[in-house]
């Protein structure tokens, strides 16, 4: 202290400066805090131009304690206001790239996710130097916000009456301007966004709380679930049918200005070289539970017949018996299951839950050719292995149940695999020079325009590589059902793009298509623009409906 206040009388003007520059800053990042938008697109300088009701309530709250308790006070609302912060940035990312707010109860483990995606897309060295910088920079926000907030209580009570006569106009101020709804550009004057923000905090945790009994209940419901093996899917018996799941396939591929002229074009080629070699489509749309996102959501809400829109719900329906679709195969006992999931590097349980006999991850493919970011194979080479390791066997005995999942068109998009002659595939291989010659993800990853760029060539390949699968291996007998799991990330699909994906049905036997004629959907692999549109649950009782089944439901 003294060494301080000798360097202030040796140095009045610098002490002058630093005192009010320390000031200003203090009063800047906690007014800042307090209206902090959660969207990117509304952090603009006219949103910071509002006078924040908890700041009035703060100072009279502040102004009329003793030094200790008030030191203490401001300190907590400091770190308070550095944690709504974060919540905020938080919100803005969710938003960007999954379409919805943070949640606070479910969406911790999301963060891991994060990681493991930049990991795979950046290096494990960025993402472990920016993990650390994460969890750094958090606690620093904190602890400046906590300073920050003490500076400006200190300088309430230097002067208390001036203070509370400041304060009293203040608040009298933003009462009139309330009253008044008094507006500056577009937004009111006075606000309580952060008081707002808490409040929706809190209501979002106790709906997400009480979800948890209500969903449990629903899913113990089940339209299909008492109904005897005999009585499910008698209609495609002897068919071997393919589930397959494209990366982030949305109906922005087909409808976005930049991307629809390439993948247009894909899907129009793709559709008469599927008639040429004698197969028929139909295709419709369907309305994910996710966005950006979080692919097994959309995956077991199309599979389970309900609507699993966050982590808790999909817990409880992989541990639940509310029948899958891909299990009801398995019940019958006239189908082999098989899983062709690339993208599992790890234990999965949920092979129980979908009946599957048998799933080939990662690492049980054969490959040996390069990753291409977060994609550890080409979609060519996970469609080749399935024909080799079960589609193609000569010693089946049943007709296969398929569910694959095809992951070059996750984001970030870079570097992307071409197409190369099926027959050159060997293991993989063959991909080095391509992975090698392709563009960084680093080169695509912040750029919106890129991005779109890069998106649609991905899933112009994922579609090109399974239509000339089914040209070049399906039969008489292949049923192949393929869909998006959910539409890219927002800065790809737009602000306001729907959450929908489209769905096609390929075969070859007319009777298939003819049991979904009353569906009314477009023939081709293009959904027209006012195609039936579904939530993405109702497609599992429609699919079962339509190929035989008979409802023997079980209640909870």
């Amino acid at each position: 202290m003294a060494y301080r206040r000798d360097w202030r009388s040796r140095h009045p003007r610098a002490a002058r400066v630093l005192w009010w520059t320390t000031t200003l800053v203090s009063l800047v990042l906690v007014l800042g805090a307090l209206v902090l938008p959660n969207r990117l697109v509304a952090l603009k300088p006219d949103e910071f131009m509002r006078l924040p009701g908890e700041a009035v309530i703060g100072a009279a709250v502040l102004l009329a304690l003793p030094r200790r308790p008030r030191l203490t006070l401001a300190a907590v609302i400091g770190a308070g206001l550095g944690a709504l912060s974060v919540l905020n940035v938080l919100d803005m990312q969710f938003f960007e790239y999954l379409g919805r707010d943070f949640n606070l109860v479910l969406d911790w483990g999301l963060l891991d996710d994060a990681q493991s995606y930049v990991a795979d897309s950046l290096g494990g060295a960025v993402a472990l130097a920016a993990a650390i910088g994460l969890v750094l920079l958090i606690v620093l926000i904190m602890a400046v916000m906590a300073l920050a907030t003490v500076r400006v209580s200190g300088v309430l009570v230097r002067d208390t009456r001036r203070a509370t006569r400041g304060t009293l106009i203040a608040g009298t101020v933003w009462i009139t301007c309330s009253v008044l709804s008094l507006q500056f550009s577009g937004g009111p004057l006075a606000t309580d966004r952060a008081a707002n923000a808490l409040t929706v905090e809190a209501k979002r945790v106790r709906d997400t709380l009480r979800d948890e009994a209500a969903f449990g209940k629903e899913a113990r419901t089940d339209a299909f679930g008492a109904t005897p093996a005999a009585q499910l899917v008698p209609d495609l018996r002897g068919k071997d049918v393919i589930f397959t799941f494209i990366e982030s396939y949305g109906r922005s591929a087909i409808e976005d200005p930049v991307m629809a002229p390439g993948v247009g074009r894909t899907l129009d080629t793709s559709t008469a070289a599927l008639t040429k070699a004698g197969f028929h489509a139909k295709s419709g749309w369907l309305t994910s539970a996710t966005f950006g996102g979080s692919s097994w959501l959309g995956h077991s809400s199309t599979l389970s017949g309900l609507w699993v829109d966050n982590q808790q719900r999909y817990r409880t329906v992989m541990a639940s018996d509310h029948l899958s679709l891909t299990k009801a195969f398995q019940k019958t006992g006239a189908w082999d299951t098989v899983g062709i999931m690339p993208g599992i590097q790890k234990g999965w349980p949920e092979q129980e839950y979908y009946g599957l006999d048998k799933v080939y991850n990662a690492f049980k493919m054969g490959y040996q050719g390069p990753k291409f970011s977060w994609s550890t194979m080409p979609d060519q080479y996970a469609l080749e292995a399935f024909q080799r390791l079960e589609h193609g066997r000569k010693d089946r005995t049943k007709p296969l149940m398929s569910e694959i999942i095809l992951t070059s068109s996750h984001q970030p998009w870079a570097p992307l695999p071409k197409m190369v002659d099926w027959d050159d595939l060997g293991d993989g291989s063959i991909f080095d020079g391509i992975q090698k010659a392709g563009t960084k993800a680093a080169d695509v990853i912040t750029n919106s325009a890129r991005s779109k760029v890069e998106y649609g060539k991905s899933i112009e390949y994922s579609v090109t590589a399974l239509t000339q699968w089914m040209e070049r291996y399906g039969t008489d007998d292949t049923v192949l059902v393929f869909l998006g799991d959910h539409q890219p990330i927002t800065r790809v699909s737009g602000d306001n793009a729907s959450r929908d994906v489209p769905i096609s049905i390929v075969a070859k036997d007319p009777k298939v298509l003819d049991k979904i004629a009353a569906w009314n959907w477009t023939d081709g692999l293009k959904p027209a623009e006012n195609a039936p549109v579904w939530k993405m649950n109702l497609f599992r009782d429609k699919f079962l409906t339509a190929y035989g089944s008979t409802p023997h439901p079980t209640k909870g």
